[in-house]
């Protein structure tokens, strides 16, 4: 039994310059375990943690242990006494192992082994699926990450997209940035709060070269947001997408509804308008048969609900135009007639679109290939994340995860794969 484990050990792990000896099953009340002494190879150099380079030994540090990933649900550790190294560049450094980092008590393998489990699973699920604790799946996350982020390819970033988030309680948010191009869609970099200081980190962090290489920013219609592309990237294409836009329009129209319902029920008239948010705000296509009558009968009515949902409607032609110049004159017409309708809510969103038609437009001239969709759809993912986890109490474990799920970042090649 004791060769076969050897063969599978030396069949899954290339140590060079090390041997696997001794090893001992060890059961007891608690989960059985598996020791596994390493030895070096006789008249093998160590590695010197600082150069890289090959040293001759100095002397020899206690007796460590080093979890490595179960075999057949029973525990495995590595049992080895690290040697001190007389490095003729970095005078006395403890020698670098092939398995481990530092004094971390897991091997690199069991670390990278944990990090892939845990975009799956919870932390929690994690630690309990293999009998470890969360701290340990924490770490082996925050590991994967840092040298993800390490290596990562900055090159060829042309589209990013702008979002914040709420991440705890008492209105405490992020900035989100993810690129956005045809080729890579990913999370970029996460930021605390959403003012102008934090999307200068971000920028900061890109660095000048990668932030003039930028051609198109989309995002909402914040004014720290759109202040600070304006000051860093001026030469990119600012887009105010067509979600965004709809939604502006949606918040209206569900605003005009609620209150026109308290009005009817103020009066003592017939509650017409009970019940129909999502008749006025879905699609029609999208109503159920139910819904569809309720909203023939609901456009019988004269209720400034019933206008409003007319001019949402209407909007909607904007997204069939091609040319921006011809999209500029339809807005006009449309923004124009909501003035005219004595519609408040509306004409404030007729208003902020006069103000800011060319990010609208910008989505035109984008040859409508730039929209936030792509944000909102990982901005879905992230709420996931949130919700399968319970939320996260620091900052760091939010970022650590974030970055793990949806940041796309490169792993480390072992010799062999394990899931």
């Amino acid at each position: 039994m004791s060769m076969l484990l050897k063969t599978i050990l030396n069949y899954t792990l290339d140590f060079k310059c090390f041997v696997f000896k001794k090893i001992v099953l060890l059961e007891s009340n608690e989960t059985p375990r598996l020791e596994i002494e390493v030895a070096p190879r006789k008249r093998s150099k160590g590695i010197c943690s600082g150069c890289k380079n090959k040293a001759p030994g100095y002397d020899t540090l206690q007796v460590r242990r080093f979890e490595h990933i179960p075999m057949w649900g029973i525990s495995v550790f590595f049992i080895y006494a690290p040697r001190r190294l007389n490095c003729p560049q970095c005078g006395i450094r403890v020698e670098e192992l092939p398995w481990g980092n530092g004094k971390r008590p897991l091997t690199n393998q069991y670390a990278d082994f944990l990090s892939h489990w845990a975009k799956r699973m919870s932390w929690k699920e994690v630690a309990e699926a293999f009998h470890t604790s969360w701290h340990k799946v924490f770490i082996s996350c925050r590991l994967a990450v840092e040298w993800g982020r390490e290596h990562m390819n900055l090159d060829n970033i042309h589209s990013i997209g702008i979002d914040e988030v709420l991440w705890h309680r008492g209105k405490k948010f992020i900035t989100l940035v993810y690129q956005i191009d045809s080729h890579c869609k990913r999370l970029l970099w996460i930021g605390i709060g959403r003012t102008k200081a934090t999307l200068r980190d971000f920028f900061k962090w890109l660095g000048t070269e990668k932030t003039a290489a930028l051609k198109y920013v989309c995002s909402d219609l914040l004014m720290s947001y759109l202040k600070v592309v304006q000051e860093e990237a001026p030469q990119a294409t600012h887009v105010l997408d067509r979600f965004h836009t709809v939604q502006m329009i949606q918040k209206a129209i569900e605003k005009i509804r609620a209150e026109e319902a308290r009005e009817l029920k103020a009066d003592g008239k017939k509650e017409l308008l009970t019940k129909t948010r999502w008749v006025i705000l879905k699609k029609p296509e999208n109503l159920t048969q139910k819904q569809g009558e309720r909203l023939e009968t609901l456009l019988k009515q004269n209720l400034k609900t019933v206008k409003g949902y007319l001019l949402k409607e209407d909007f909607k032609r904007l997204w069939d135009y091609i040319s921006p110049y011809w999209a500029g004159k339809f807005i006009d017409r449309w923004t124009r007639k909501v003035m005219y309708s004595k519609i408040e809510p509306l004409k404030k969103v007729a208003r902020t679109m006069r103000e800011y038609k060319p990010l609208i437009l910008n989505y035109f001239k984008a040859k409508k290939n730039i929209s936030q969709g792509i944000v909102e759809g990982f901005n879905n993912k992230l709420k996931l994340t949130f919700k399968r986890s319970y939320g996260f109490r620091t900052f760091e474990a939010t970022e650590i995860q974030l970055y793990h799920t949806l940041g796309g970042l490169p792993c480390q090649k072992f010799t062999h794969k394990f899931f």
